[in-house]
């Protein structure tokens, strides 16, 4: 319903790479503004709102607790449902969205930050990692 899109590249592009303690500080800086914009952006409320679901890994783990718990706090506050989402399998699943024809199996490249994996979607909650890198992106090689 929204895609809003907070870019650090041009914060972490001096220092070669993401630099997790200043990741984290800006994702808290704008994890609100955010939410906010997403909202407009959909033209919802928060009584719309069926559930809070903040991915809980892999990722960076500073950049991560402020995402889960902005998401515990707005969970109690308008009283609505925590469900964590792997973050990997919420890339995956995101591709519903954009091609609502595709259906599993199949298999997918998952580059994310500093994840990627070869992962055979057997079904929409069963996952296979085929391959994966062992200490960084393969973005990283381009």
């Amino acid at each position: 319903m929204s895609n809003i899109i907070d870019t650090q590249i041009p914060i972490h592009e001096k220092y070669g790479g993401v630099v997790p303690e200043i990741a984290s500080r800006n994702h808290i800086e704008a994890i609100s503004r955010v939410t906010k914009r997403a909202l407009e952006e959909a033209k919802i409320t928060w009584e719309d709102i069926d559930a809070i679901t903040p991915t809980y890994g892999p990722g960076l783990v500073g950049a991560l607790l402020v995402g889960v718990s902005y998401a515990k706090a707005l969970s109690f506050a308008i009283e609505k449902p925590l469900v964590g989402v792997n973050h990997i399998q919420g890339h995956i699943a995101a591709n519903y969205i954009t091609y609502p024809e595709l259906q599993p199996p199949f298999i997918c490249v998952m580059m994310s930050g500093g994840n990627t994996q070869i992962i055979m979607v057997k079904n929409y909650t069963e996952f296979e990692v085929l391959g994966k890198t062992r200490d960084d992106a393969i973005r990283r090689s381009f």
